[in-house]
C-alpha cells in the first residue's frame, strides 16, 4: 500500500506515520509545517519506504498512492484563528484538492473531521445523525464551517465520482507530541503545572470533555479506513470530565500545591462534548482501552522532556 499523510508531521499525523511504518507501508507524508514538526517523524527519515515533502494542501500536488489520510488542517484554536482565512482555504481547497487527486488515482479517502461540526451541541451525547449547533460567524467558524464543508465535499465526491470515502470524527485527543502552546486544555494544565504556575480554569471549570488517547484514537482511524463503513462516524472516548476534574488529574501527578484561577469562557466555547460511540463499536469493533488516569503519565512525561529540551 502507498500511503499518503497529509499532516503527517503533526501530533495525530506522525502517530499514523509510525503505526504504519511499523507495519511495513509505504509513506509520503506531506505537510508545511505550521503546525507540524520534522522532529515528530525525524525516526523515518531516511527509511526507504518514507518520503518527506514540504507542501501546502491548498495547492494542488500529483501523486500515485493508494490511500489518501488527510489530516492537514490546524486543529486548536490558538492555531487555527491565527488566520482564520488560511484554515477555512485548507479545509475547503485542502479537501477539494485531496479529492480531485483520490479521483484521479482512484485511491481511498479519509478525511479527519472533527466533533466541532457539532458546535456548541444541543443534544448531549452527540450520535452522528445530529446535525449541530454552529455559529457560522463566530471566531471559531473557520475551523467548524471549514470541516463541515470538508465533509459535504466527500458526500458529494461520493455521489457524483463513486469515490470511497470514510469520514470520522475526532473529539478530544491528547497524548505525547501535543504542542505546549497549542492552547488545547491538557496541553495547558500539563504545561503550567510542570512550570509551577497557577493552573487557569475557563467559565466555572464544570463545562464538560472526554478525552481519547492518542493510540486509541489511530487504531479507530486505520479501522475506519479499512472497513466498509463510509462514516461519519465519532472516533472518541465516551468517558466524559469536568474540566477542574482534568485539572485535579494533572495537578495532582505534577504538584498538588498548585492553586486554580478562573478567567471568562471564551466565544462559543462549547459547554459539553461527549461522543456516542455505538456505530465505532457495532461497525468496526472498536472503542477505546486506555484511561485517562492511564494516558496522562506518559503525556506528562513527554511534555518534561520537551520543556527541558527548550529550557
Amino acid at each position: 500500500m502507498r500511503n499518503l499523510i497529509t499532516g503527517g508531521a503533526g501530533f495525530l499525523g506522525s502517530h499514523l506515520v509510525d503505526r504504519l511504518m511499523q507495519k511495513d507501508e509505504e509513506v509520503i507524508c506531506l505537510d508545511n509545517y505550521f503546525t507540524g514538526r520534522k522532529s515528530n517523524i525525524s525516526e523515518w527519515i531516511g527509511h526507504p519506504k518514507f518520503e518527506l515533502i514540504r507542501h501546502d494542501v491548498t495547492e494542488p500536488i500529483k501523486l500515485e498512492v493508494d490511500r489518501i489520510w488527510h489530516l492537514a488542517c490546524p486543529a486548536s484554536p490558538i492555531h487555527y484563528q491565527f488566520n482564520p482565512i488560511k484554515t477555512a482555504k485548507t479545509s475547503f481547497l485542502g479537501t477539494y484538492n485531496m479529492l480531485g487527486l483520490a479521483r484521479r488515482v482512484g485511491a481511498r479517502f479519509l478525511l479527519a473531521s472533527t466533533s466541532e461540526v457539532y458546535g456548541d451541541p444541543e443534544v448531549h451525547p452527540q450520535p452522528e445523525s445530529y446535525r449541530g449547533c454552529v455559529n457560522t460567524i463566530g471566531i471559531r467558524s473557520c475551523y467548524d464551517e471549514g470541516k463541515r464543508i470538508a465533509e459535504t465535499l466527500c458526500f458529494d465526491y461520493e455521489r457524483m465520482h463513486g469515490s470511497e470515502v470514510r469520514v470520522m470524527r475526532i473529539f478530544n485527543t491528547y497524548g505525547p507530541r501535543m504542542l505546549p502552546n497549542d492552547g488545547r486544555v491538557v496541553s495547558n494544565f500539563i504545561v503550567q503545572a510542570l512550570q509551577g504556575k497557577s493552573l487557569t480554569l475557563y467559565g466555572d471549570g464544570n463545562q464538560t470533555r472526554s478525552f481519547c488517547y492518542v493510540d486509541d484514537l489511530i487504531e479507530g482511524m486505520v479501522r475506519l479506513m479499512n472497513g466498509n463503513t463510509t462514516g461519519p462516524i465519532n472516533i472518541g472516548n465516551p468517558n466524559a470530565y469536568t474540566i477542574r476534574q482534568l485539572a485535579e488529574l494533572v495537578r495532582d501527578r505534577i504538584n498538588p500545591k498548585l492553586e486554580m484561577i478562573s478567567k471568562p469562557l471564551p466565544q462559543d466555547d462549547p459547554l459539553q462534548r461527549q461522543p456516542m460511540i455505538d456505530l465505532a463499536k457495532q461497525e468496526l469493533g472498536w472503542e477505546p482501552k486506555v484511561s485517562l488516569e492511564e494516558g496522562l503519565q506518559p503525556t506528562i512525561e513527554w511534555f518534561r522532556e520537551t520543556l527541558k529540551k527548550h529550557s
